[in-house]
């Protein structure tokens, strides 16, 4: 009776007990989840006009995670295969996938932007700051510390001229001091 429970849990295959990551459950049928959230995705991502850099990306990752995931079917070498973290960790990514899609959507419907670049409208003016006009007080502005002065020394070390070497040629090149 013992090896029969052995034999039947070995016929199930291995399901780990954690992920290892707090708040994140382990997902005892990852592969069918992650393949009907992937054509979920395909699907969802019609929506967006197709000339649209987003849609491209996210077709071309999309379709890919979906054929290892449909070609393996075990966890572990869908993990492996697609290099991106724990099959939990892509359930969640492409959960967070499909919300954005639908943001983006309801942004491009919102903002009536179908034509052009998604979510800038057409006629959107982008302001120049020219180098010498002040930078407006809104404006957050990046300003370094002083670098240590032994940076300056050794730049000015660096690109200063060295005085020209004598070479003794009579004594087959080496140099005179």
């Amino acid at each position: 009776m013992f090896l029969v429970r052995r034999t039947g849990a070995a016929l199930l295959g291995r399901v780990k007990e954690t992920t290892g990551i707090v708040g994140l459950d382990v997902v005892p049928n990852a592969r069918e989840v992650l393949i009907s959230l992937y054509e979920k995705t395909l699907h969802e991502i019609k929506a967006v006009p197709e000339g649209e850099n987003y849609r491209k990306a996210v077709e071309t990752f999309t379709r890919n995670r979906l054929n290892v995931c449909l070609a393996e079917k075990d966890s572990d070498q869908i993990e492996r295969r697609i290099g991106c973290g724990q099959v939990e960790e892509l359930i969640e990514e492409a959960q967070d996938e499909l919300h954005l899609i639908s943001k983006m959507i309801d942004m491009v419907v919102t903002l009536d932007c179908r034509v052009g670049s998604m979510g800038v409208p057409e006629d959107y003016e982008c302001k120049v700051i020219e180098n010498d006009r002040p930078i407006p007080k809104h404006v957050p502005q990046h300003r370094p510390g002083p670098l240590p002065e032994e940076f300056y020394k050794t730049l000015e070390a660096m690109t200063s001229p060295k005085p020209a070497e004598k070479i003794d040629e009579s004594t087959s090149g080496q140099i005179k001091e």
